[in-house]
């Protein structure tokens, strides 16, 4: 008798285009949004973005807190606007990539993406 052996299947590898310069910004990734073509990736945070906000959990500066928030509330508001994808990866113990997945445009005369992006921030 033949035993086979069930195994989950493969992850797929998410391939990256672009990694998180340091100094990502919600008017960088804003700017990422309105060129980037269908299905490029972008990480716009690795670490824990919950405890990275937080006044009395993170470790950063109260400006650099400022700063990640705009940067996370410009994602949450690309992606309720049908732009992006948001999804995770974990990297290690408490530590996450914060991937953004492009989405095909939205067929809308008006202002550009980046200007709609920055006025609902």
């Amino acid at each position: 008798m033949t035993m086979a052996r069930l195994s989950p299947p493969p992850i797929p590898v998410l391939c990256l285009a672009h990694a998180a310069p340091v100094s990502m910004d919600e008017i960088a990734f804003c700017a990422w949004v309105a060129q980037a073509e269908p299905g490029a990736a972008l990480i716009y945070h690795r670490g824990f973005l919950v405890v990275d906000t937080d006044k009395q959990g993170s470790r950063r500066a109260p400006s650099s807190r400022t700063d990640l928030r705009k940067l996370a509330d410009a994602a949450f508001e690309a992606a309720q606007q049908g732009l992006v994808h948001l999804v995770q990866r974990r990297l290690a113990t408490e530590r996450f990539a914060y991937i953004a997945v492009a989405r095909p445009k939205p067929q809308r005369a008006g202002l550009a993406l980046s200007v709609r992006l920055l006025e609902a921030a």
